[in-house]
């Protein structure tokens, strides 16, 4: 059984995330240290202690999320040195640190991205208010025609029962009392701070463009999901603009795993807060192996993943 690790997008963030594994670890607390000389300001006491309302604006909750998933990924790597992984994805800016573990972008550099990313949706975000919904048990037709009449677009498909769309605020609420209406089991709003994965991402797109475009990339080490295709990526240069296309575009989260499945990959590790996509693949694939480290004492609990075939 081969093994694909899993990295959380924001969305994911929460107050004390990475502490403890920053207490019990010293290689992760020298990620969270390097984090900070490199942002210029105090990431690890945000993440640790918060507020949750600063620790949610894009522009902090991108790089806290990448720095502790990574501290994640980290212990996982001192809990089980006998573990083996051939492939990896991540959900929006969770593929950045797909990326990095692939060996596409250094720590420095995807910090550095992430900041700017950040700090270009959150820039979004104020200079166009939006939200995202997301919406349960619907079908595809009757999601599109909830779109169209809301005002929506679609964004990430997450699993086949679960779709997120993102919009303007007043296009997001219409969408919310629509849903009963249109067959939805049941609509949330979603704990971000606009209408990412849509047109309303434009301008940071346009600054995301700009600022990777001096940033050395590699050829990855192992197959990474492409979130605008669910297709594995290639070079870098096609990582390059896919990477600025993904702010824009709808995630196809459900096509990346039946990716992995074709190729194999039948256990999944999620490194990073929450557990979000673990519950989004069982979903998908009713058999996979899953696993979760979060924290100090969930990386060394569970079931080591397979070696790699």
């Amino acid at each position: 059984m081969k093994t694909a690790l899993l990295f959380p997008g924001q969305g994911a963030q929460a107050v004390g995330m990475g502490r403890d594994l920053a207490a019990a670890r010293p290689a992760c607390r020298a990620l969270f240290e390097r984090a900070n000389a490199i942002l210029g300001y105090d990431l690890a006491t945000l993440c640790f202690d918060g507020p949750i309302e600063k620790l949610t604006l894009s522009s902090h909750a991108q790089p806290g999320i990448f720095v502790a998933s990574v501290a994640c990924l980290t212990a996982w790597r001192e809990a089980r040195p006998g573990a083996a992984w051939v492939a990896a994805a991540g959900l929006s800016s969770g593929e950045w640190t797909a990326l990095y573990a692939a060996g596409v972008i250094s720590f420095e550099d995807a910090l550095r991205v992430l900041a700017v990313r950040g700090r270009a949706m959150q820039a979004a975000c104020e200079e166009q208010p939006g939200a995202m919904l997301s919406v349960l048990g619907m079908p595809a037709d009757a999601l599109a025609r909830l779109a169209a009449q809301a005002g929506v677009e679609i964004a990430n498909l997450n699993s086949p029962e679960q779709t997120v769309l993102p919009g303007p605020r007043a296009g997001i609420e219409a969408a919310e009392r629509l849903a009963r209406e249109f067959g939805a089991k049941k609509a949330i709003r979603l704990n971000v701070a606009g209408a990412f994965h849509s047109k309303l991402m434009t301008s940071a797109a346009r600054q995301l463009a700009d600022a990777l475009a001096s940033v050395p990339l590699a050829p990855p080490q192992h197959p990474v999901i492409s979130n605008v295709t669910g297709q594995f990526h290639t070079t870098p240069e096609a990582i390059r603009e896919l990477m600025v296309r993904q702010v824009t575009s709808p995630v196809q989260w459900v096509a990346g795993i039946r990716t992995l499945q074709a190729a194999g990959i039948g256990a999944y590790v999620e490194c990073g807060p929450g557990r979000v996509l673990t519950g989004l693949v069982k979903r998908i694939d009713k058999q996979a192996a899953l696993d979760n480290i979060a924290d100090h004492a969930s990386a060394g609990a569970g079931p080591s993943p397979a070696e790699a075939e």
